[in-house]
C-alpha cells in the first residue's frame, strides 16, 4: 500500500476523532468520558450484558471496566443484578435515568451526523456509510502475522535471548529474580557447547531474524536413553498462535527419530497453557512436590513421555 494513500487516510481518521469529540474529557454533551458513553450505548443495545462482554467490545482491561461500572452504578445509571443462570455473573442493565441519558446521547449523535450530511449532496450518505463500515471492519481484523520459522541449531544471541524470555515471563508469573535468570543463562551456555553431539538439539522460533521462542533436547545430562526437554519458552505476543506447538512438534519428532526410551521435563504447577501442550504431545505428570531451589517454596512437577510404540 502506497504512503500516498495511507497518510491521507491517517489524517482523515485523526480529524474524524477530533471532530466527534473524542479528544475532550467528556463526550456527546454529557459529563462522562468516552468509555462510559460507549458503555451505556453497548449495554442499552443489548450487546453487552456483563462486565467481561463490555471489556471485550470496548477493548479495555477488566480492571478499567470494573472501575467505570462502579461509577455508573453509583451515579444511578446502571443496575447490576445476579444472573439466574450463573450466580457468579452480574447482569448489567440501564436504570430509568440511564435510559434517559442514553436517549440524550443518541439525539446528540444523530444531530451531529445530520448536520454533517446536510452540507453534502444526498448521494454522499450511502457512500460514506459503506466506506466507514468497510474501514471499521478492516480495522477490527487482526493484522496478518508473518510466518514464524522453526530453525534448528545455534544462532548468535540465543543464550541471552532465551534467558531474557525466561526472566521476563517467570518474574511476572511467579516472582523469580536474578538467580533464576543466571541459572537459565548458565545452563544454556554450557549446553550450546555440546550441540555437536548427535543426541543434542536446539530449535529457535524466528520472526524474521528475531528469536521469539526456544526449546532444546539434551540427550546427555539424564543418562543413556533419556532425553531432557529444556528451555521451552515463547515470547509475549506469540503465545496462542501455534508457535509453542510447532517447537514441541520438532522436539518430539527428534526424540522419536533418535529412539529415546523416554523424555522428561521439569516445570512449575499452575502453568496450564504449557501443560496442555505437554499433554497433547504425550507427556504425563509423574511427580509433584514443594521445592525451594528458586528462593521460595513453590510447587514443582516432573512430566514423562515414553517412546511411542
Amino acid at each position: 500500500m502506497s504512503d500516498a494513500l495511507v497518510e491521507p487516510i491517517r489524517d482523515a481518521s485523526r480529524r474524524l476523532v477530533r471532530e466527534l469529540g473524542f479528544m475532550k474529557p467528556v463526550l456527546a454533551n454529557t459529563e462522562m468520558p468516552p468509555s462510559a458513553v460507549h458503555a451505556l450505548i453497548e449495554i442499552g443495545a443489548g450487546r453487552a450484558a456483563t462486565a467481561a462482554q463490555l471489556a471485550e467490545i470496548l477493548h479495555l482491561d477488566k480492571s478499567s471496566v470494573s472501575r467505570m461500572l462502579r461509577k455508573l452504578i453509583a451515579a444511578g445509571l446502571l443496575n447490576e443484578d445476579p444472573s439466574a443462570a450463573d450466580a457468579r455473573a452480574k447482569l448489567l442493565s440501564l436504570t430509568a435515568s440511564g435510559q434517559e441519558t442514553l436517549a440524550a446521547i443518541d439525539a446528540f449523535a444523530r444531530a451531529q451526523v445530520k448536520a454533517a450530511l446536510a452540507a453534502l449532496p444526498p448521494e454522499a450518505a450511502p457512500v460514506i456509510h459503506q466506506g466507514l463500515s468497510t474501514y471499521a471492519e478492516a480495522l477490527a481484523k487482526p493484522a496478518p502475522r508473518p510466518e514464524i520459522r522453526i530453525a534448528p541449531g545455534y544462532r548468535p544471541g540465543v543464550i541471552g535471548r532465551c534467558a531474557q524470555l525466561h526472566a521476563a515471563y517467570y518474574s511476572r508469573s511467579v516472582g523469580f529474580g536474578a538467580s533464576f535468570e543466571a541459572k537459565v543463562a548458565g545452563g544454556m551456555a554450557e549446553f550450546v557447547q555440546r550441540l555437536d553431539a548427535p543426541c543434542n538439539r536446539l530449535w529457535c522460533a524466528l520472526d524474521g531474524d528475531e528469536i521469539v521462542g526456544t526449546v532444546a533436547l539434551d540427550g546427555e545430562d539424564l543418562g543413556a536413553g533419556i532425553a531432557h526437554l529444556r528451555w521451552f519458552i515463547v515470547a509475549d505476543g506469540y503465545r496462542g498462535a501455534g508457535v509453542g506447538r510447532r517447537l514441541l512438534d520438532a522436539a518430539m519428532a527428534f526424540c522419536d527419530a533418535q529412539g529415546f526410551a523416554e523424555t522428561r521435563l521439569w516445570t512449575l504447577k499452575g502453568l496450564d497453557a504449557a501443560r496442555k501442550l505437554y499433554e497433547a504431545h504425550g507427556f504425563v505428570l509423574a511427580e509433584e512436590w514443594l521445592g525451594d531451589q528458586w528462593g521460595k517454596p513453590i510447587a514443582e512437577q516432573r512430566f514423562v513421555r515414553p517412546l511411542p510404540r
